[in-house]
């Protein structure tokens, strides 16, 4: 079960790219207390999971790149979305065990990813590797595999730098897609590097 503290992070996993004033925070966590939606985002500011930042007249605060914080966020991201109920997760976890490793990150998106699936809507995954590994290589050990299930996986692997390449792009394509509807079965953490090292760059999502 997500922690109250966890609660008001939810906002910022949401939407990474996005600094938050407290207002924001607190509206965006439904969180009806001044007080404690402030001393959590204090408590987080000094635990290094947000950083805060005066623009003007408002301080905003946002996703810190420290390892704890990549830690915590992904944490928070995947038991989430272990919670969903309407995903197949017992077909998750065999598509999974099919990939030799090392993998990084697998990822819910489409239809699925906004619980808005109809009976005929395939499950779209996404598979983020390390850079030494061949996409074409992971695709083979899960696609027969993906369109044997039901419902049907529509499976597409990146690596990180393919990944990040795309998030920096200017031009509208599926990563930036990926980055603003996902659950993140796994490699939390190292997806949140991997788009917080490309908000640096100018990725607004």
């Amino acid at each position: 079960m997500l922690t109250q503290e966890n609660v008001i992070i939810e906002p910022f996993i949401r939407k990474p790219w996005k600094a938050l004033t407290f207002g924001e925070v607190k509206t965006r966590s439904n969180n009806k207390s001044d007080n404690y939606v402030h001393t959590t985002l204090k408590k987080l500011v000094k635990e290094e999971i947000l950083k805060e930042q005066k623009i003007g007249n408002n301080i905003v605060y946002s996703i810190n790149q420290a390892i704890f914080a990549l830690n915590t966020i992904g944490f928070i991201a995947e038991f989430k979305a272990h919670q969903a109920k309407h995903l197949p997760h017992k077909n998750i976890q065999q598509i999974i065990g099919k990939i030799n490793r090392p993998y990084y990150t697998f990822i819910i998106t489409g239809s699925y990813a906004k619980n808005k699936q109809k009976e005929t809507s395939g499950v779209d995954i996404v598979v983020i590797c390390d850079d030494q590994q061949s996409p074409n290589a992971v695709l083979s050990q899960i696609k027969l595999e993906s369109e044997l299930m039901v419902p049907e996986f529509h499976p597409y692997v990146f690596t990180q730098v393919q990944f990040y390449e795309m998030l920096i792009n200017k031009e509208e394509n599926y990563g930036k897609e990926i980055a603003r509807n996902n659950l993140i079965i796994a490699g939390g953490r190292e997806y949140y590097a991997i788009l917080l090292e490309a908000v640096k760059h100018g990725f607004n999502g």
